[in-house]
């Protein structure tokens, strides 16, 4: 999600980069993609999201490159206006930091300020594109709250509910059974999501921050639960009592998990305020390729066991649920309690934050210069258009599977795809006729020819049409 890594933006090294960018990264999508994987079958899942995520690799390093060329650019501009102003005096700024011209020092600046980052599409895009951008990145920011809104409470309710016995793994639950007493299921999750929102939504309507402690505080939960997960599962597998038989490939689930992917990878949104503070650039591509190979594999090897070791119509839409309800898995309560409520810890902690954040997206968006905003409409209007919506639609659907699924597909093929093309179309456009034809970019990505740029747009395209396709077919056949 959008935002600072660090409290105070101070430098760190590219192995501190690489583990950033792996928690950035891996998150709320990855506890769906087991599901997914089962719906769509393990042939197919593992081409697809080895075929998405060399896509979204291929679009970050897009990304870098227009950050580089952005930042060159800019200091190219402050040299000539402070040899204007004092002809006499030699600039600080020098675009040789980014760009080759045949000097080896080390790099040791950041090649794009965080400041300067809402430059970057205002210098390689019209007034449209930089709208179309902030519209990609609000409706992600609505379903990443939609998602955390309904996922805490799905969490909540299967815990209180009591069904985590140890006959129930077996069960499939609906929603009007009974919870306790005369209260559904369902109606639990409703209480869930209202304590949920008032006691979180009202950080909507002030600052909220994301220290370094706090974030080491969830990572380091988020890693337990998932070694937990993985090892537990990969114990059962090798008892031979796993009851996981998935299919070869079913295509009816392609287009669910092709969001779910996408969601899973993402991370264009947030590269400058990542990249900025690596102290030693040199390094970044490599950074970059590694985090990718990690991460694939990581996917690849938690839902493979998930998928094989539970039965797939018994898979939840949460994969930390498979483990509270089957004492054949783990039969340790205070265990079983741990990863039914790890998604609430974590996301709660988050959720503040996108809130926040989309709140500010929206402001910037209307914003004009010169110009403020009355007191009720920064303090009350903005933060109720940011709240209300998700909170709406986690009331109508807590079905996390297609909430992942429909915000990976729209919002995230933009943000992932249309953005990084246009954004690198234009630095490369704009690069020459400032810098000159000898100039390099020593953060070029690898795939600096056009073809690569109307690939990644014509593939957006297909995507959209093909799961646009996909829902009305579906509904038609309701």
């Amino acid at each position: 999600m959008p935002g600072g890594i660090t409290e105070t933006g101070e430098p760190y090294s590219a192995f501190v980069g690489l583990v950033y960018m792996f928690n950035l990264i891996v998150g709320t999508g990855a506890l769906t993609m087991p599901k997914a994987f089962a719906t769509a079958g393990w042939v197919v899942s593992i081409a697809l999201i080895s075929v998405l995520g060399f896509m979204s690799y291929m679009t970050t390093t897009f990304v870098i490159e227009a950050m580089a060329a952005a930042n060159a650019q800019l200091r190219w501009k402050r040299r000539e206006q402070e040899e204007t102003d004092e002809s006499d005096s030699t600039s600080e700024y020098s675009d040789d930091d980014v760009m080759g011209r045949g000097r080896s020092e080390p790099e040791t600046k950041p090649i794009l300020s965080v400041r300067e980052y809402d430059r970057l599409s205002f210098h390689f895009c019209l007034s449209v594109g930089v709208n179309m951008f902030y519209i990609c990145i609000i409706v992600y920011l609505y379903g990443d709250l939609a998602i955390y809104a309904a996922a805490v409470p799905i969490s909540l309710m299967e815990v209180v509910c009591g069904n985590h016995s140890c006959s129930a793994g077996s069960v499939k639950y609906n929603d009007t059974d009974p919870c306790w007493g005369p209260v559904t299921r369902k109606d639990a999750y409703r209480v869930f999501l209202s304590v949920f929102t008032l006691l979180l939504g009202p950080f909507t309507f002030f600052s909220a921050q994301k220290t370094k402690y706090l974030q080491i505080l969830t990572s380091v939960m988020r890693w337990i639960a998932f070694t937990m997960m993985i090892i537990l599962a990969l114990i059962r597998i090798s008892k031979g009592t796993g009851e996981g038989h998935p299919p070869m490939a079913s295509f009816s689930g392609v287009p669910n998990l092709f969001g779910v992917c996408v969601y899973s990878f993402m991370c264009q949104h947030s590269l400058p305020s990542l990249v900025t503070p690596i102290s030693d650039k040199k390094r970044v591509g490599v950074l970059v390729l590694a985090d990718y190979i990690l991460i694939l594999g990581f996917y690849v090897l938690l839902s493979f066991t998930a998928i094989f070791c539970f039965d797939s119509s018994l898979l939840h839409d949460m994969y930390t649920l498979n483990f509270t309800d089957n004492c054949n898995v783990l039969d340790i309560p205070v265990l079983r309690y741990f990863l039914g409520l790890f998604p609430v810890f974590t996301i709660s902690t988050n959720f503040p934050i996108i809130a926040v954040t989309l709140r500010n997206n929206w402001k910037t968006l209307f914003h004009r210069d010169g110009g403020t905003y009355p007191w009720v409409v920064d303090r009350v209007v903005f933060p109720l258009i940011t709240l209300v919506p998700p909170v709406v639609v986690a009331f109508c659907t807590h079905n996390l599977e297609s909430l992942v699924g429909i915000t990976g597909a729209y919002a995230g093929t933009g943000i992932q795809y249309i953005v990084p093309a246009f954004l690198v179309y234009y630095a490369r456009r704009h690069l020459e006729p400032v810098m000159g034809r000898d100039a390099v970019n020593k953060h070029q990505s690898p795939f600096r020819h056009a073809f690569w740029v109307w690939f990644v747009l014509l593939w957006a395209t297909f995507c959209l049409m093909f799961v646009t396709a996909n829902i009305i077919l579906t509904d038609t056949k309701k």
